[in-house]
């Protein structure tokens, strides 16, 4: 599993992509891929296009991503995700509090 991030030239936008298992396996380093950052960004993206697998921790890791980014105001994409995944977010809701693509 590995997790790289990248801001954008502007430094508005902030993208995660996370590559093959998302669990509770990488947390420590999900959670360093934003935090490592001085400044908030104003646009987080989740980039799930090279992941194969994702549990429940995945999901708590993505609500403290929120957390980090502003909560309700906070503007979270996840993109890229596979059907599976889909219906993932969509069963626990996370399809209200995410711009899923």
């Amino acid at each position: 599993m590995s997790v790289v991030s990248e801001v954008s030239l502007d430094g508005t936008k902030l993208t995660i992509a996370i590559k093959g298992r998302f669990d509770f396996g990488s947390h420590q380093i999900f959670r360093e891929a934003y935090e490592r950052f001085y400044k908030v960004s104003d646009v987080y993206v989740v980039d799930l296009k090279e992941t194969t697998y994702m549990d429940s921790s995945a999901l708590g890791m993505l609500l403290l991503l929120r957390d980090h980014a502003g909560g309700d105001d906070a503007e979270v994409q996840v993109i890229n995700i596979s059907s599976d995944v889909r219906k993932i977010l969509a069963i626990s809701n996370f399809d209200k509090l995410f711009d899923i693509n």
